[in-house]
């Protein structure tokens, strides 16, 4: 059983079983309001998007499952969610095994807050941030539901705990048919959401840091640095960018007031980087606008966390590259710390695997549906990056292009932080090395 002694394959595994059993409940008759059980598909589709906390749906969420369904799916977001930070981190840890006491040393100041740490304490402090947050926002939520929505308490109650779980897992899925686009004019509903899942899109080695160092900037790591750095940055690229590119659009920012266009502008920014919740109709979107989601869920959020995407810590370095090349220089840095070469490496592969995969997908899919490429490639990007916006076109697809999707999600989620781990954890130099070539580039 070399399997489940292997992290690397363990993990997938694990995820594996953990949708098999999801696609197994769904199907139960007494999972579907209408008592029949869903299809095979439907199932599957469903349950790989929980656990994965991706939240592209084929069926409606709060109709077409029943309580006791809706209940499995948040379980199953929940344990994804959490099961994806917990891996994450505890695969950071295992990378560094195999290191010297002299390579310890030299990667002290990336990885000291986690090296320290026992396993249990790692646990333990996941566990904490989950469960605090999501019990502050629950509260918020469901306060707000019934004061000023007039919802009864058991379904205020309901709905805010629905949505705390969902944002913190970064999973998207709602209890809502229009998601949130009901309360595009509450900023009461949409900020706490937004906030909960710009906390758990940075990832546990920066809630480590902020939890250890506060605000003093210049104790943080170097990754806690790139992460913060790189999330202000989509941000606030994202917000000017839609708030211009949509300002005037009648269907999405056009006919609102404009604290709520800000509002709105803001929400969008930060759900495309790896949520999936929506207040305003994406299938109304300017094509530009569509193009900076693209953008944005393709680099999504930071590492050992429930975001999605390459991670901004694999765009900061790629950016690094280039600069050096472009400059001139030597060696790739940033923040006073030079890049190794085999992170480098891992960049480029990571990013490279994730273009490929997304743009194979998108061929088959346009090929066997002769849907507009925009409203694919949108839908391919959320998928793999574990996003869960969709123009409006998931309950559309075939059987052939949800199965695609299917694997799209679990290897955008599972995929990625194995093989960043695999890289590192086997690095190996051959006993031989061929002669050096240099053919043109560019």
């Amino acid at each position: 059983m070399k399997a489940l002694s292997d992290p690397i394959r363990l993990i997938p595994l694990l995820f594996l079983g953990a949708i098999a059993i999801g696609t197994v409940i769904l199907s139960l008759p007494v999972a579907t309001a209408d008592g029949k059980g869903a299809s095979l598909t439907t199932a599957l589709f469903t349950a790989t998007s929980a656990v994965a906390v991706t939240g592209l749906i084929v069926e409606d969420t709060p109709t077409y499952w029943s309580p006791f369904g809706q209940g499995a799916i948040l379980l199953m977001f929940q344990i994804g969610g959490l099961g994806i930070m917990t891996a994450a981190t505890l695969l950071g840890l295992m990378a560094g095994r195999g290191f010297g006491l002299r390579d310890r040393m030299a990667t002290h100041v990336e990885r000291s807050r986690l090296n320290l740490l026992g396993t249990s304490s790692v646990l333990k402090l996941i566990l904490g941030i989950t469960v605090t947050v999501e019990a502050i926002v629950a509260v918020i939520l469901a306060l707000r539901f019934a004061l000023a929505w007039d919802m009864a308490p058991l379904e205020a109650a309901w709905h805010g705990l629905f949505h705390a779980v969902s944002a913190f897992n970064n999973a998207g899925f709602s209890t809502f048919s229009t998601g949130l686009s009901g309360f595009t004019g509450d900023a009461l509903i949409l900020a706490p959401i937004a906030i909960t899942v710009m906390i758990s899109a940075l990832g546990f080695p920066v809630m480590e840091d902020w939890r250890g160092h506060g605000f003093r900037w210049r104790r943080w790591t170097p990754h806690s640095k790139m992460t913060v750095t790189g999330t202000i940055g989509l941000l606030a690229f994202g917000f000017l960018a839609l708030l211009v590119m949509e300002w005037s659009n009648p269907e999405t920012l056009g006919s609102l007031p404009v604290w709520d266009k800000l509002v709105n502008a803001a929400f969008h920014s930060v759900m495309p980087r790896t949520a999936g919740f929506n207040s305003l109709d994406l299938s109304a979107f300017h094509e530009e606008s569509l193009v900076v989601n693209y953008v944005l869920m393709f680099i999504g959020g930071g590492s050992a966390g429930t975001a999605g995407g390459i991670k901004i810590t694999t765009f900061m370095v790629l950016i690094a590259i280039v600069l050096a090349e472009v400059l001139r220089r030597r060696d790739a840095a940033m923040f006073g710390r030079r890049f190794g070469h085999a992170l480098e490496r891992q960049a480029l592969t990571v990013a490279s695997i994730a273009l490929l995969l997304v743009l194979a997908a998108t061929m088959f899919i346009t090929s066997v549906t002769r849907l507009p490429l925009q409203d694919v490639l949108f839908e391919t990007i959320s998928a793999f990056a574990t996003v869960g916006l969709s123009t409006g076109i998931t309950a559309d697809l075939p059987p052939s292009a949800l199965v695609v999707l299917v694997v799209l999600m679990f290897v955008g989620r599972v995929g990625t932080i194995t093989a960043a781990t695999a890289l590192a954890l086997d690095a190996r130099d051959l006993p031989y090395r061929y002669p050096e070539e240099n053919p043109i580039v560019g």
